[in-house]
């Protein structure tokens, strides 16, 4: 089974408009020239030459096309030598002969975007898109995202050097922060479950402490229940006994009447 991994591609596309000095010394872009209409072709021309030249006097680097494989090796060095390349951009379409282009309308004719004698944007499009595509998607693994994740886990604590200043392998540095990291988290866990097993104990105290209340209280009722029906139950034996009493006084009573009337 095949896998086929897709690889961002990275491109800065820069247009020109600040003083070259400004960009500092570590960069890595695309150089453009936008609004290639508003001046004409030898002024664009010298324009062209003061960019490249202000750019190696200040140390800036822009991305070149790559010259090592041969099957581009041509099409690059002449491309290298139109860069920055002058584009012109827009977003509407003009009537050119019986098509329709992308083309800015003037008063004295019309710009095309696609028409390689008025701006660049084809030889852009196509040295970035259909030859040089590859060459930017490694240039963005390979030094792009690896300045990006080097930056990252230095500002995570990794280094390429020990204490001693002495070359170490980020490799081998991120293998001892993560067993480090490793071992924290067990502490941490180990910990958590003390806490945890604290709290356990402590809740299962008030838990039998709650629980013999209880039963006590229950007692309690238990027996104020037993007083109280012994209570009930004497009352009701006096009572009875009460009872039995006045019934024999008024038997009593009504045999001394009967013998009176005789």
């Amino acid at each position: 089974m095949r896998l086929n991994i897709m690889r961002l591609m990275y491109c800065c596309l820069y247009f020109q408009k600040l003083i070259i000095s400004s960009l500092g010394k570590r960069k890595l872009f695309v150089m453009m020239i936008a609004k290639a209409d508003t001046i004409s072709k030898s002024e664009l021309h010298k324009f062209k030459i003061k960019i490249m030249s202000e750019l190696v006097s200040n140390g800036v680097q822009i991305y070149q096309f790559p010259l090592d494989d041969e099957t581009v090796a041509k099409v690059n060095t002449t491309m290298n030598g139109h860069l920055p390349f002058a584009v012109v951009g827009s977003t509407e379409e003009v009537s050119v002969g019986n098509k329709m282009v992308k083309a800015r309308q003037y008063p004295w004719g019309v710009v095309q975007v696609e028409n390689e004698n008025h701006c660049d944007f084809v030889k852009l499009r196509e040295m970035l898109i259909c030859v040089n595509m590859e060459d930017l998607r490694e240039q963005t693994h390979t030094r792009h995202y690896e300045l990006y994740r080097r930056c990252k886990l230095e500002e995570m604590g990794f280094k390429d050097t020990d204490p001693e200043c002495k070359p170490v392998s980020l490799q081998q540095t991120y293998e001892k922060r993560e067993d480090e990291m490793r071992q924290m988290f067990v502490q941490r866990v180990k910990e958590k479950e003390a806490e945890l097993k604290d709290a356990e104990r402590e809740l299962q105290g008030r838990f039998e402490q709650l629980k013999r209340l209880h039963a006590d209280e229950k007692a309690a009722l238990e027996e104020k229940k037993r007083l109280f029906e012994d209570d009930q139950s004497s009352f009701s034996k006096r009572r009875a006994a009460a009872q039995l009493l006045q019934a024999q006084s008024l038997t009593a009573n009504g045999k001394k009447d009967k013998d009176r009337k005789k």
